[in-house]
């Protein structure tokens, strides 16, 4: 079974940071796996601008090639207005392309965060998407 999943930001640098994490795994699902990520291109320079911080130490063409190779195996969606609150607007590129993706399918939002998204059974951790793949 494939599975279509939005990754919020977190869920990238923490399997940057240590890719046999579970983190690590659910974005080596994206790459090669059971994960079809969903993206837009406002998700993608997230990705980018938090990714080059420099706290993180990436190096940018190991940044630039995550990107690219998520962005390959993409599905491009378009934002559904959500009318729910969020503690920070950056958050709400991610809910609402995974809003849009439920309008055809199940989908995911994979989140290290759950507490800045609305609580929905949608919204998922990393541990929780990797339980999800693994009960198939």
């Amino acid at each position: 079974m494939i599975y279509y999943a939005v990754l919020d930001t977190n869920v990238l640098v923490s399997a940057m940071l240590k890719g046999t994490s579970i983190p690590g795994v659910i974005v080596d699902q994206s790459l090669n796996g059971k994960i079809i990520p969903l993206l837009n291109s406002e998700i993608i320079l997230e990705y980018k601008e938090v990714l080059s911080r420099e706290k993180f130490h990436f190096q940018h063409q190991d940044v630039d090639e995550l990107i690219f190779q998520l962005s390959r195996r993409a599905v491009f969606l378009d934002r559904t207005n959500s009318s729910e609150s969020f503690p920070d607007p950056d958050d709400i590129v991610f809910y609402e392309i995974t809003l849009s993706a439920r309008k055809d399918s199940d989908a995911w939002l994979v989140t290290g965060n759950k507490k800045h998204y609305p609580a929905k059974p949608f919204v998922v951790s990393p541990r929780e998407m990797l339980d999800i793949i693994e009960e198939e």
